[in-house]
């Protein structure tokens, strides 16, 4: 056996079928190995193609170009052994596979046998899942490679492989082998949520002290494909100790991370970075990344953001100014110009926000001055362009036209969801104008707790072309943008955190609040998580909360909270494209599928009362 092997993992921001940039990631991050003398190198799943190809993986010709594709890796790994992930079509059926090259030779394809089927993952849709201990032959390049539930002998180690999932569910498939295994190779794509980084760590550390060896974890990096964000974990433990880890949640194309093991002493040269401690961090760096890889993948000038002054659409102009930022301090001003396909026309962050952020604030007679003010002074402290305009003629025109054809009169006794609605309605077109002239991303300002009871007017504030905050709840907001204002250095949010969140859509003698439209936002977060994240009845809700909340207070929010949320199904299959932060989202199209048409929740309602 050697007695030290140089071991690495390379993190890459890769795009569904973007094939230019996916190898060029692949290859170069292959170089720069070669360049630290790395002798073994593990890159992320189905790397190749993206992970995020969905039904083009049903297609006949994605496998085949990804075999080619293959074949244009092979002769960069002059020197150096690489794990590298794509699909694989045998007698019409697809699997996810990862390829082990070793000096321009394939030595097998391992083939995945724990295929996600939960919450944001449906891949036995699209893969069909490999048998534990079942090896046999593929026919690549003339010549007839193993392939399956592969040990590759790579100098002097056993070498296993996992591919993410296989790690998280019972009956692993390192469990199955017989032989003694020096090193476990793991090629994922692991979305991000809060909190799961240290789960993850976890597993790596367990993984490597249950199987008495190395493992190595590598993950994908970015928001990859529009919705899931990946973190670029690169994780390296050596019988029960962690020996490497990655800076994750980095706007770079690809980072690698090199550990060196001494296989025979059963030691190492540890190279662990830094983490990210908390959610408000995660949350920040996540967020400011996922827009920041929406943007330029999307080939898009910057953003359009509909700016009130209020909590959501300031922290998505906050989100947009500390991804600036941060892209501007990791890659500088060329590098950032050269991913985005454009020159930028200041040197600073606020300058270079200018130019990628419009913001305009629209007023109506019911808005207040606090709110403009907001406004302007967060865009101003952003460096975003700000402009603003009164909608009141266009609002005036809309409801003298139904007037005259109803023939009354609206009031706002009688009609005040209507009057609500239209103004939000009229903002639309207007915001929706200037994406277009800008060529920019229209933000669409919806949170999860709107979503979940049907608080926003469709085609008014839930336009745009993606909502970035409609995976989190509006409590968890609330004190982010404190910690933005404290801890980013992001002063300009100090009018919005003085203010209560309100629509401002009824006349200013209403004092119309959120929390006295719906229930405090606490509650609502707490009641949403045991409905939808863990699937509760309304009177298994009532008892898990009951000893926090006054009894009948509780009950007419769970109430409302069943009501409006069924009647509002409709709504959710309609918002913008939305990141995925949390264990859980309220989005039907990649967590939570629920009827638009039921019952109601009528007869467990009558009970819990």
């Amino acid at each position: 056996m050697s007695q030290k092997l140089k071991l690495a993992g390379a993190c890459l921001n890769q795009t569904p079928i973007d094939w230019a940039n996916n190898l060029r990631n692949i290859k170069n991050a292959i170089d720069d190995a070669k360049k630290e003398g790395v002798d073994i190198l593990c890159l992320p799943e189905l790397c190749i193609t993206g992970y995020g190809c969905e039904d083009l993986f049903l297609s006949q010709w994605l496998p085949t170009t990804a075999l080619e594709k293959l074949d244009e890796i092979i002769p960069h790994t002059s020197g150096i052994a690489i794990s590298v992930g794509l699909p694989i079509r045998i007698e019409g059926k697809n699997y996810n596979t990862t390829a082990f090259i070793a000096d321009k030779q394939v030595k097998g394809f391992y083939a995945k046998q724990k295929l996600a089927n939960d919450g944001v993952h449906y891949e036995p849709r699209w893969f069909t899942p490999w048998s534990a201990g079942k090896v046999d032959s593929f026919e690549f390049e003339g010549k007839s490679i193993p392939f399956g539930h592969i040990t590759i002998e790579h100098k002097g180690l056993n070498i296993a492989f996992e591919i993410c999932e296989d790690a998280w569910q019972p009956d692993r498939p390192c469990e199955h082998l017989k032989t003694k295994i020096d090193l476990i190779l793991n090629p994922s794509a692991s979305h991000f949520a809060f909190g799961k980084s240290e789960f993850r760590e976890e597993l790596v550390i367990k993984s490597s002290n249950q199987f008495d060896c190395v493992y190595l974890y590598c993950n994908l990096l970015g928001n990859e494909a529009g919705r899931m964000i990946y973190d670029g974990d690169v994780l390296i433990a050596q019988k029960g100790k962690l020996i490497g880890r990655n800076h994750r949640l980095w706007y770079h194309d690809y980072r690698l991370l090199t550990v060196e093991v001494d296989f025979e002493k059963n030691t190492a040269t540890e190279n662990i970075k830094p983490h990210y401690s908390n959610r408000n961090e995660e949350f920040s760096h996540a967020a400011g990344l996922a827009l920041f890889d929406y943007c330029r993948k999307s080939r898009s000038k910057g953003f359009v953001l509909s700016l009130s002054g209020g909590a959501d659409s300031s922290t998505i102009a906050t989100l947009i100014g500390f991804a600036v930022r941060t892209a501007l301090e990791q890659r500088g001003k060329p590098g950032l110009e050269k991913v985005l396909g454009f020159q930028l026309t200041g040197d600073t962050p606020e300058e270079i926000t200018k130019q990628l952020l419009t913001t305009a604030y629209q007023a109506t007679k019911n808005s207040s001055d606090a709110t403009f003010n907001s406004a302007k002074n967060l865009a101003e402290s952003l460096g975003a362009t700000f402009y603003n305009w009164q909608i009141d003629a266009e609002v005036n025109e809309y409801r003298s036209t139904i007037e005259e054809a109803i023939e009354r009169k609206l009031t706002w006794e009688q009609d005040d969801i209507t009057l609500q609605n239209i103004q939000a309605r009229t903002r639309a077109p207007i915001i929706w104008m200037l994406a277009n002239l800008e060529n920019k991303l229209l933000m669409a300002t919806s949170n999860r707790s709107e979503g979940d009871v049907g608080y926003a007017t469709m085609d008014g504030d839930t336009s745009g072309s993606i909502s970035p905050i409609a995976g989190v709840d509006k409590h968890f907001i609330l004190q982010w943008l404190k910690y933005a204002e404290h801890e980013l250095g992001f002063t300009g949010l100090k009018d919005v955190n003085a203010l209560t969140p309100t629509a401002e859509l009824r006349p200013e003698d209403q004092h119309q609040t959120d929390e006295e439209d719906l229930m405090p936002y606490e509650a609502l977060m707490r009641i949403e998580r045991e409905a939808i994240l863990h699937g509760r009845s309304p009177k298994q809700v009532y008892e898990a909360l009951k000893a926090d909340f006054n009894s009948d207070q509780l009950k007419d929010w769970i109430k409302k909270f069943y009501q409006l949320w069924t009647r509002n199904q409709w709504k959710r299959e309609r918002y913008a494209p939305s990141f995925h932060f949390d264990d859980f989202n309220i989005d039907p199209r990649s967590w939570y599928r629920f009827p638009i048409l039921s019952g109601g929740y009528m007869e467990e309602l009558n009970t819990m009362l």
